[in-house]
């Protein structure tokens, strides 16, 4: 079960998702109570250990624009709203990992595959807002496409979610929050538990391909 951590504010808070056994955390660059700016996010990146993916979260973003930005603050993967399958793939030339977010219940999410995204993530039409929406809109995401659910999960609903959905990974944000851009840390440490506790006991695993993780930490060492 892959675990990311969105709206990372601050290196304490960074820190405090990876000892809770996070994945990955993500920094997000679009408008949002939880924006961040490159200076910071390289200076917290350049502190963390070397065996978690950073993601830089991006709406709407130029592929070049996030091609710099990744690149000069030393973050390894992307997860980008709104891109055309081109500009994914053009992003995905120079990024390592690339993530493409997809609202529930857009159709175009059944040509997901044309982005040659490593993962696919389905949130809420709102990201941010902690607001869940209807698990079976998940089911448009093609069964052995790599699968991250998004929007609203906390540590009470997220086992049901997985139980519903399968997915390869979920991710988190508002959810295990303190206040707004403040993690909390028994809200992180039960999420990831409960997380991990329900994957276990499922025994369709419909988005969880066969194929390896899309990265390897061990081989940048």
């Amino acid at each position: 079960m892959f675990v990311k951590v969105d709206g990372i504010t601050s290196e304490e808070d960074a820190l405090l998702a990876i000892a809770m056994g996070a994945d990955a955390i993500g920094f997000v660059f679009a408008p949002s109570s939880r924006q961040v700016q490159p200076p910071i996010v390289r200076d917290i990146v350049k502190r963390l250990p070397t065996d978690v993916l950073t993601f830089g979260v991006f709406v709407n973003e130029a592929p070049q624009r996030v091609i710099e930005v990744v690149q000069a603050t030393g973050l390894r993967c992307a997860q980008l709203h709104g891109s055309t399958p081109e500009q994914t793939r053009a992003v995905h030339e120079k990024v390592r990992v690339v993530f493409r977010s997809f609202e529930a219940g857009d159709p175009a999410v059944r040509k997901a595959r044309d982005h040659g995204a490593d993962a696919i993530v389905i949130d809420n039409p709102r990201p941010g807002s902690g607001q869940v929406f209807d698990w079976s809109l998940a089911e448009d995401v093609s069964a052995g496409q790599r699968l991250v659910l998004a929007g609203g999960l906390t540590p009470e609903n997220v086992g049901d979610a997985i139980t519903v959905v399968q997915p390869w990974g979920v991710d988190v944000s508002s959810g295990v929050e303190a206040s707004p851009g403040k993690k909390d840390p028994r809200k992180l440490r039960s999420f990831v538990a409960n997380a991990h506790a329900a994957f276990e006991q499922v025994a369709d695993k419909r988005h969880v391909p066969d194929s390896p993780a899309p990265y390897d930490w061990r081989e940048d060492r």
